[in-house]
């Protein structure tokens, strides 16, 4: 598997949200992914940056990385925050389930948009998202 492109920008505040929204559109439509792929990976990307900036009450870092493998190309996006972490990753994996009063779409929404997305936790060190999508090379 060849890594094509990496980068890391930091979530500090809601401007970095909206920067790495456009960092990963940029990066996914330079690697092929269709139109539809790219909304999907900038809308994970805008759920996982806003949580680690809402919910982590410290600053966090998104990376990310394009992959290609095997006629393949794929985005893998980590999220990182030094926050309180999850009580309890399968509640919060439910469609409905909020703690910040909103429609509580946002962890469960991301695992239907892509193809893999791993949670690790830990009760006050932090949380890391790992999240990858994957299309066809053109």
């Amino acid at each position: 598997m060849a890594t094509q492109e990496t980068g890391e920008n930091p979530i500090k505040s809601e401007g970095d949200i909206v920067t790495c929204r456009k960092l990963i559109r940029n990066a996914a439509t330079a690697a092929g992914f269709g139109m539809t792929d790219v909304t999907r990976i900038v809308t994970a990307v805008s759920e996982l940056a806003r949580n680690v900036y809402v919910h982590s009450g410290s600053d966090g870092v998104m990376r990310w990385q394009t992959l290609y493998q095997a006629g393949q190309v794929g985005m893998r996006l980590e999220f990182e925050d030094f926050g309180k972490g999850i009580p309890d990753i399968a509640q919060a994996l439910e469609a409905g389930f909020t703690t910040a009063g909103s429609m509580g779409m946002g962890l469960s929404g991301v695992k239907r948009l892509m193809d893999i997305m791993d949670i690790k936790t830990e009760i006050n060190v932090g949380t890391t998202v790992l999240i990858e999508k994957w299309g066809r090379a053109k």
